[in-house]
C-alpha cells in the first residue's frame, strides 16, 4: 500500500496529477481542494494517498491535507458512495464546510455536489454526522499555480469530469472566467457559484 509520496510534480491537468519519485511517475487523481493549493511544476510536493485496489483497476489519489484523505476514506464508507463522488464532494467544499453540513443535515446544500441526490444526502448525514467531528483542520493558504495556455478550455473539462453537464458548465465557466484568470481561479469561482 503506497500511504505518501513525495517528489516532483511533473504534470497536472485536472483531475490528474503526475509525481516523479526517484524516475518513477506516479498518475494520481486529486480534488480541486488540493489542485488550488498545488505548488508550480517543477517543485517538489508531498502528498497523502488512498491506493485502491478493485478486481479490475487499480487507482492512486492524492491529497495536500490529511483532513481531505480522511474524509474521502470517510465518505466511501456510506453506502452508493465511491470515489467519483468522493472526489466531487471534496472538490465542492472544503473539509470544515462539508462536516457543517452533515451537522446542520443541510440536505439542499449537499444535493447542490454533482452526482449527489436528496437520498444520498441523506444518508451521508446519517452515516457521518458522528464520525465528521475532528476530520477538519485549519487550511493552509494557497500557493501560486502555473498558468497554462488556455484556462477555459481546461477549466471547462475539470468542470464535466467533476460531474456538471456541458451546459451547465458553459454557464458556469462564462460567470467565472475573467481576464488573467487561471484554470484553478475559474474553476474555484465556477464551483462557489454552483453551491449558491
Amino acid at each position: 500500500m503506497i500511504g505518501r509520496l513525495k517528489g516532483v510534480l511533473v504534470a497536472k491537468q485536472p483531475p490528474w496529477i503526475v509525481v516523479d519519485v526517484g524516475g518513477v511517475g506516479y498518475e494520481l487523481e486529486a480534488p480541486m481542494s488540493t489542485f488550488f493549493d498545488l505548488p508550480e511544476l517543477g517543485a517538489t510536493v508531498n502528498l497523502c494517498t488512498h491506493y485502491a485496489a478493485k478486481e479490475d483497476t487499480v487507482a492512486l489519489y492524492g491529497f495536500l491535507r490529511e483532513s481531505e484523505r480522511s474524509l474521502f476514506r470517510a465518505l466511501q464508507k456510506v453506502s452508493g458512495v465511491g470515489a467519483k463522488i468522493s472526489l466531487a464532494v471534496l472538490s465542492g467544499v472544503s473539509v470544515d464546510e462539508f462536516a457543517r453540513l452533515v451537522q446542520t443535515s443541510d440536505i439542499t446544500a449537499l444535493t447542490r455536489i454533482p452526482g449527489i441526490g436528496k437520498k444520498t444526502a441523506e444518508r451521508m448525514v446519517v452515516e457521518l454526522r458522528d464520525r465528521v467531528d475532528g476530520i477538519g483542520g485549519g487550511l493552509p493558504s494557497p500557493i501560486g499555480g502555473a498558468v497554462l495556455a488556455d484556462p477555459v478550455a481546461e477549466a471547462s473539462v475539470a468542470l464535466q469530469t467533476l460531474g456538471y453537464k456541458p451546459a451547465e458548465v458553459t454557464r458556469l465557466v462564462r460567470g467565472a472566467a475573467a481576464p488573467g484568470d487561471g484554470a484553478e481561479d475559474i474553476i474555484r469561482k465556477a464551483l462557489k457559484a454552483a453551491l449558491r
